[in-house]
């Protein structure tokens, strides 16, 4: 017999309030991204309109790749400290303002500043820290698939936009996928305003999968400190786990943003193929980053997060030596292969990253993140430049590849080096 209590409830919702923030995460995330696909298509059209050498325009690319990586931590605490709707809003707008001023440039040092700072300030706001805030704060179950999902989102979007400037730019010129992608980033802001809240405990929710008498989802509060970033890493860096997370990320940023993404279609085109079919290959790398970051997250849930970077690392750096051997005019079956490879690999390596940042670091895990993916970014940077100083010099970039295979390589002894330690979701925070 159905009680009075029973009947005096009210009934659940269906869906979590958290799956609508994970579900504006997931677009703010690809709109922000979007404009990160235009450097690796217009190098050459920018080349060719403004004499600008590649080491140059790589130079542009490497101070947005760094910029994103070293704003991270310090979003990280200005999330904490402002709130996540206001950080990611005034991020998409500084990615809007940057991208659509490209459209004025006549001078190298204005390709700096724009693809350089502005949108390196706007993305690197709203970066991976901002995954690990999400998931850390709404979500206990299904964490690392959320990662896994979010993480795609950020990945797969700058990829997934590469036919459509390719095709934009062939058609219209480099200027109009600028300020189609500084409208896409604009359009996201008003979901952000209106559907994202900082903690499940601001609309009288626990986290999603929390207990009942779990503190997840609470909110936490941090008095008014600019330095607290700062002093996370200063407590994170004692320890070994830190600096081997940290090298092991940058080599990932290095072979994948910094080389694979910015340099892929430049090098493909150095072999006869046309900038519109080395564009399509990077975006069937973003289509197939979104099932192998999902699978990964999933994975994360379930196994030793430490293994799987071994795992990820190398056969990543194998696919990387052979490389030079698969360009050619026209699209080999052995080229599928690869491109299908990369994308299951390309940003498989963020969930297990974030769950051992959680796992040894707490509640200040997403700070510490923050600071591992500035090194993402700084060796994402250095690839960048550094790709494009070699192909200026050699007249080819397999020395890049090799390279980047041989770091592989280490990343995955020194992710083999990390330590185990038991769950620290309910340490306190550093600082």
């Amino acid at each position: 017999m159905v009680g009075v209590t029973e009947l005096l409830a009210p009934p659940r919702p269906r869906l979590h309030r958290a799956w609508i923030v994970a579900a504006v995460a997931f677009v703010a995330l690809l709109g922000a991204a979007a404009f990160r696909s235009v450097p690796s298509v217009l190098l050459d059209p920018l080349h060719e309109e403004f004499g600008w050498s590649h080491a140059t325009i790589g130079a542009a690319v490497s101070l947005n790749m760094l910029l994103y990586g070293l704003m991270a931590p310090f979003a990280a605490a200005m999330m904490d400290r402002f709130g996540i709707r206001r950080v990611v809003s005034i991020a998409l707008l500084l990615v809007a303002l940057g991208s659509g001023l490209t459209v004025f440039m006549t001078e190298a040092w204005q390709l700096v500043l724009c693809w350089g700072l502005l949108v390196g300030l706007g993305v690197g706001s709203m970066a991976m820290p901002f995954v690990a805030t999400i998931t850390g704060r709404w979500f206990v179950a299904r964490r690392g698939l959320v990662t896994g999902i979010l993480t795609a989102a950020g990945a797969t979007g700058q990829l997934v936009f590469l036919p459509l400037v390719a095709a934009l730019a062939n058609a219209h010129g480099w200027r109009v996928p600028a300020i189609v992608v500084a409208a896409t980033a604009l359009a996201v802001v008003p979901l952000v305003v209106l559907f994202i809240r900082d903690y499940p405990s601001d609309v009288g929710l626990r986290a999603y999968g929390a207990p009942p008498d779990s503190e997840e989802g609470l909110r936490v509060t941090h008095a008014p400190d600019a330095w607290r970033a700062v002093r996370v890493l200063g407590k994170a860096a004692r320890t070994p786990t830190f600096w081997l997370l940290a090298g092991g990320f940058a080599i990932c940023g290095a072979s994948t943003n910094g080389l694979i993404g910015t340099h892929f279609v430049a090098a493909a085109h150095d072999h006869g193929m046309p900038i519109t079919t080395a564009a399509t290959l990077l975006a069937v790398v973003g289509v197939f980053d979104v099932a192998g970051t999902i699978f990964s997250g999933w994975l994360t849930d379930r196994m030793d997060a430490r293994l799987l970077l071994v795992a990820y690392y190398t056969l990543r750096g194998l696919s990387l030596l052979i490389l030079p051997s698969l360009f050619a005019p026209q699209t080999q079956p052995s080229m599928l292969v690869f491109i299908i490879f990369y994308g299951l690999d390309w940003i498989a390596t963020v969930p297990p990253t974030v769950a051992l940042c959680r796992e040894w670091f707490g509640n200040d895990g997403p700070i510490v993140f923050g600071w591992v993916f500035a090194s993402h970014q700084i060796g994402a940077a250095i690839a960048a430049a550094g790709a494009g100083a070699i192909r200026d010099l050699q007249g080819s970039y397999d020395l890049a590849w090799y390279i980047a295979g041989g770091l592989c390589a280490l990343a995955a002894l020194m992710s083999a080096s990390i330590q185990r330690r038991e769950p620290a979701s309910a340490q306190p925070s550093m600082v």
